[in-house]
């Protein structure tokens, strides 16, 4: 079973294939884009949540291993 954030991907992708078709009409291209921009928001949330999840095991020169926690990318 696909996880909310690879539904979401895939819904995206299939925005994107019909904005590149070029065969909706103004209005209904606006409102695939809206709900493009509301998916790519909702994807980088659920990145940002797992991103802090997600801990380095390192191992310390005596041999014992420790946890850290993952460094924020901003």
């Amino acid at each position: 079973m696909a996880s909310k954030f690879e539904e979401k991907v895939k819904e995206l992708e299939s925005i994107v294939s019909f904005l590149e078709k070029d065969e909706l009409d103004l209005e209904e291209s606006i409102k695939k884009y809206e709900l493009g921009i509301k998916l790519v928001n909702e994807c980088n949330a659920i990145l940002d949540a797992t991103s802090k999840k997600i801990t380095i095991l390192q191992t310390a020169a005596n041999g014992e291993v420790k946890e850290e926690d993952f460094p924020d990318a901003n």
